[in-house]
């Protein structure tokens, strides 16, 4: 969810019993005896649930909506180039789609998303293909959680989140990449069976487990991160430090942050 550094990361911190939902992989201890109970308690329930990472928003979201539109991006000095934000989708319809931003199924339990679109710059687009296109080859295809978001959902997402995980979240002072067009969060999809492969965390969670070089979970987990990390940074991205879902485009300097809604994109 982040497209920021904020200058936080491999620090070890473990998340609260309660955090997660269906996270699979390794489990991270917990130093109370009632806390480790809980754990087994999600983790059995975990079986057939959806690997849904989950918070309880500071204030509720429908009040960071309001204000987070009302408000206005950082000014930014500079020359920047045109935006191009292409569809995704339209480039190859094996790319997949799961935007759980437009669903309740993410970590504020609740749409932020008026539609399920992803869109890039086109460089950061194309070279996603390439991506996409290697991988096929290894029997896997692209599925792309977020990509462009505006600016105002940066926003909600600081707003929301409590300070001691703001590691994972941008600071809408600073603006994303996700606001530039330049970033993405992804995973794979086995082509024999359409599903989505399993990494060492799930999407969003804000746990150590999701670093890029954590070396918890199974091998097989490891090696699906890491073969997505290669055929990325191939095409010139950099996989951020605390999340191993996300990738920025080598470009995204030369775009400014946007606030255009998806709205407004519909017919692009």
């Amino acid at each position: 969810m982040n497209g920021q550094m904020n200058g936080q990361h491999g620090d070890g911190r473990r998340p609260q019993a309660g955090d997660l939902r269906g996270v699979r992989g390794a489990p991270i201890p917990f130093t109370r005896p009632l806390a480790f109970a809980a754990w087994l308690v999600w983790a059995a329930v975990a079986q057939t649930n959806p690997a849904i990472f989950r918070i309880q928003p500071v204030r509720p979201v429908s009040e960071l909506r309001a204000e987070a539109l009302a408000a206005k991006p950082p000014q930014e000095p500079g020359h920047f180039r045109p935006s191009d934000l292409v569809d995704l989708v339209a480039l190859d319809p094996r790319i997949k789609l799961d935007i759980r931003y437009a669903t309740s199924d993410n970590f504020l339990s609740t749409p932020v998303y008026s539609s399920a679109r992803a869109f890039l710059q086109r460089p950061a687009a194309e070279a996603l293909l390439r991506a996409h296109h290697e991988l096929l080859k290894q029997g896997y295809g692209l599925l792309i959680f977020d990509a462009y978001r505006p600016w105002y959902v940066t926003r909600i997402f600081w707003d929301a989140t409590p300070p001691d995980k703001h590691e994972f979240v941008a600071n809408p002072a600073e603006g994303s990449r996700h606001n530039r067009g330049c970033a993405v969060d992804l995973s794979l999809y086995d082509l024999k069976t359409g599903r989505e492969v399993e990494m060492t965390g799930v999407y969003d969670e804000m746990s150590p487990r999701s670093y890029p070089d954590y070396t918890g979970g199974t091998a097989e987990q490891r090696s699906h991160r890491q073969l997505l990390r290669r055929e990325m940074q191939k095409q010139g991205f950099t996989v951020y430090p605390s999340e191993w879902w996300h990738f920025d485009y080598q470009d995204w300097k030369e775009y400014a942050i946007q606030n255009v809604p998806f709205e407004q994109l519909a017919h692009k």
